[in-house]
């Protein structure tokens, strides 16, 4: 099966322009003690320690045998770590049968699987990695697939990379509109179902005894933090143990780590405080510069001065948590030769990146559940122009591999600048 890449699309406009907080010690009414929300303090499945499962019949490992010297050797250095298992289409039977087999084979191992399920109608915008189902009754009915075939084992399931990054026809809670806007989607119904749809997935997944469930929760480099609260909280984050961040993407993971804390503080006010609005919240591009990093910290000082106006108190046992995707960001970002004609496409198959953290469910913060390499290491994002009409990509002076198609040339990169080093 071919594993599609999301795209990502950095700094959305609209998070540059912060909204004026309300003035800190405002009197409001809140629970002294504030219960936590359902689903975030139960079924915790990645434990400190918890050992994550590595396919034996992965798509990587596959390559791996059609390859031979080097090339071979990389794939099978990056099959040996876990990385996610993509559930991106069939039928609902499909589904259950290509779970079942995922969750059984991990549970045999005493280690737990993840999952990434990848079938939203207009995913990606129909762009590379274009499909997923035709409608909210088909869709809910694959997912349905999913849950059945996790039954009551362990797993980890990363829902629609995407989901909430890129959503057909909305705007946001800071009036910008989306741009994607699809003919073939109601423009009227298209944002609404996509929350009704999630809505219902992280429902029939947190069902589950033994499973946990992330929403989208984009990164440092794409969405303000008030947005994807607000995106976040209309899916069910609220039910579901979390979300996840950087999926298939190169953000270094301290930004990330330092964003998603920011997610998990405006996710407590917005959801705790009857009189806040998620469009509010600090972000990284205000009162923090987001080409700055050492003026992240205003943004920290501004949720504890807000946290404590509330009369509010961190509590990492009731927060939502979340996982980072360190599959790709050892170096961090590329960026394009200055004066670059067109979109440089920086997203799509970067040279000379190298692998982060290896995935470990220990991560030294309580707030950070895992990092885990959702994006499968070495496949790659496409077919990238750069603004060229192509088929070569113009910065390897090669043609790319299609979406989900194994790269041996990025999978050698990978290994090559990885941070920390293979040893």
């Amino acid at each position: 099966m071919s594993l599609p890449t999301p795209r990502r699309w950095p700094g959305a406009a609209a998070a540059l322009c912060a909204v004026m907080l309300m003035p800190v010690g405002t009197a409001v009414a809140v629970a002294s003690t504030p219960a936590p929300p359902p689903g975030h303090s139960i079924d915790r499945v990645l434990e400190p320690g918890v050992p994550l499962w590595a396919n034996p019949g992965s798509t990587t490992i596959e390559a791996a045998a059609t390859l031979d010297g080097q090339a071979a050797a990389d794939a099978l250095l990056l099959g040996s770590l876990p990385s996610a298992n993509w559930i991106n289409g069939g039928t609902p039977g499909d589904a259950k049968r290509d779970v079942k087999r995922v969750v059984a084979a991990a549970h045999a191992a005493g280690e737990v699987p993840v999952l990434v399920a990848y079938n939203l109608p207009f995913r990606d915008c129909a762009q590379y990695s274009a499909g997923g189902a035709t409608s909210v009754a088909e869709y809910t009915a694959w997912i349905d697939g999913v849950a059945q075939g996790i039954g009551n084992k362990r797993a980890v399931v990363i829902l629609e990379p995407d989901g909430l990054g890129i959503i057909p026809w909305y705007t946001s809670n800071q009036g910008a509109t989306e741009w994607c806007q699809p003919a073939e989607a109601d423009a009227g119904t298209a944002a609404s179902d996509r929350f009704s749809m999630l809505n219902h997935a992280v429902d029939a997944l947190a069902a589950l005894p033994s499973a946990a469930v992330y929403l989208d929760g984009t990164h440092s480099g794409w969405l303000g933090v008030g947005d994807i609260t607000d995106r976040l909280v209309k899916a069910g984050v609220e039910r579901a143990d979390g979300f996840f961040l950087n999926a298939s993407n190169y953000i270094e993971t301290g930004r990330l780590a330092k964003y998603g804390s920011w997610v998990a503080d405006c996710l407590l006010l917005e959801t705790e405080v009857e009189w806040w609005d998620a469009s509010w919240c600090a972000s990284q591009y205000y009162p923090a510069d987001p080409a700055d990093f050492s003026t992240w910290q205003l943004t920290d000082r501004k949720y504890d001065a807000d946290l404590a106006g509330a009369g509010l108190t961190r509590d990492a046992a009731s927060q939502a948590h979340f996982v980072i995707d360190t599959s790709r960001n050892g170096r961090g970002p590329w960026a394009a030769p200055a004066g670059w004609p067109g979109d440089a496409e920086a997203w799509c198959n970067p040279p000379d990146r190298g692998a982060g953290a290896r995935p470990t469910t220990t991560t030294g913060s309580p707030l950070i559940d895992a990092f885990l390499w959702i994006k499968v290491p070495g496949d790659s994002d496409g077919k990238c122009f750069r603004g060229t009409g192509g088929p070569l990509d113009p910065i390897r002076d090669m043609e790319d591999p299609a979406a989900g198609q194994w790269f041996p040339e990025q999978a050698r990169e990978l290994i090559e600048f990885a941070v920390p080093s293979f040893g």
